[in-house]
């Protein structure tokens, strides 16, 4: 039996509204850790800091990360942040700072 659109409509926008909610959560839970590790207190280029988390990212994914934007090419092969120690986790694209 096929549902009706209303009822996948309200289905996605349930779905969206937990996204968002765990969203919120990862990026609360990643600003906590970055500022323990000091990156609250420096000055660098948004850019620069998301290139360093992709790196991170792909550094504890073996290699297997897929990039969501930013420079293209920042920091090394390694995997390693160029400027700084980032702590784990990628960065959720804008969903809030912390």
């Amino acid at each position: 039996m096929k549902k009706p659109s209303a009822k996948i409509r309200a289905e996605i926008a349930k779905l969206q509204e937990q996204l968002k909610l765990a969203e919120t959560r990862e990026a609360e839970r990643i600003g906590r850790l970055a500022l323990k590790a000091g990156l609250g207190e420096i000055e660098i280029d948004e850019e620069e800091l998301q290139a360093a988390f992709e790196g991170l990212t792909k550094r504890f994914r073996g290699g297997q990360g897929a990039t969501t934007g930013g420079k293209k090419g920042v920091g090394d092969s390694s995997g390693q942040a160029s400027t700084t120690s980032v702590a784990s986790g990628a960065a959720a694209g804008g969903t809030g700072e912390a």
